[in-house]
């Protein structure tokens, strides 16, 4: 029998160690029978084998050539892709599978939010996905406005998705033993609140990042401070309703409004 490779702890990344709380976290995906379930970077395979006993054909996307290998050997049914999450191409994977996706995954600290906004960007082809994240993130995501941690991930999230703080996960059920808490966070897709803000026209998610970004740049400056150069560049001033107050004074929907009568062709 051939000796199973272990893979190497890659930068960010801490295994879990607690079978309870790893099956709590594979139980939180509540995906239908027979739903096309993706993992994203399963390392080791901590939570790839409750979801593949109830998701038996279970996808996972794997970068590491070690715990592909590895992943093979300790679950020889389960279907495993080589590839970046970041680059993953969604729409065909969904295409594949037949239907939207449902995505679970311990995310590495360090590339957090560049998945979250891959995620986002892909929300047409996902029904809902959970991850566990660093707890300080998570609750940026959920902060409400006028919050201290209200901020572009707050905004973002809030409009592209439905965000929800599922549960805290103690770091000592992790090995080795990070510096920070985590959370797992569900993100549900099916009926994004910026789908019902269309009314006005049509808000393009990259015109709406960007204001959103501009914003929070300069978070303590007011709008008509922050948005000088995007205004400026529109050929348009910032709407007056807006232009005295901060960034964490407009609530999400606000922002949609801002960003269509700023930047709207």
């Amino acid at each position: 029998m051939a000796e199973r490779v272990r893979p190497k702890k890659r930068l960010g990344q801490h295994f879990l160690a607690d079978p309870n709380v790893i099956r709590k976290i594979a139980n939180a995906l509540e995906a239908p029978p027979g739903a096309p379930v993706v993992e994203i970077g399963p390392g080791e395979g901590a939570l790839t084998g409750p979801l593949l006993a109830h998701y038996p054909g279970l996808t996972a996307l794997e970068v590491d050539d070690e715990a592909i290998a590895h992943l093979h050997a300790r679950f020889p049914a389960l279907d495993v892709r080589r590839g970046d999450v970041l680059n993953a191409d969604w729409p065909a994977l969904a295409t594949e599978k037949g239907g939207k996706l449902w995505v679970l995954g311990n995310l590495p600290y360090y590339i957090t939010s560049p998945i979250l906004f891959a995620l986002l960007d892909a929300r047409a082809h996902l029904a809902r996905a959970v991850v566990m994240i660093q707890r300080e993130v998570a609750e940026r995501i959920v902060a409400p406005p006028g919050s201290k941690t209200y901020g572009i991930l707050s905004v973002q999230l809030q409009l592209l998705a439905r965000p929800k703080l599922l549960f805290h996960v103690s770091r000592h059920v992790f090995v080795p033993k990070p510096d920070v808490e985590s959370a797992v966070l569900a993100l549900d897709f099916g009926d994004a609140p910026l789908d019902g803000m269309q009314e006005g026209g049509a808000v393009d998610s990259e015109a709406l990042r960007r204001v959103v970004r501009a914003a929070f740049g300069q978070r303590r400056k007011a709008l008509r401070n922050s948005l000088s150069a995007v205004a400026a560049e529109a050929r348009r001033p910032v709407p007056e309703r807006f232009s005295g107050l901060r960034p964490e004074q407009l609530a999400p929907a606000d922002f949609v409004a801002l960003a269509r009568e700023l930047l709207s062709p």
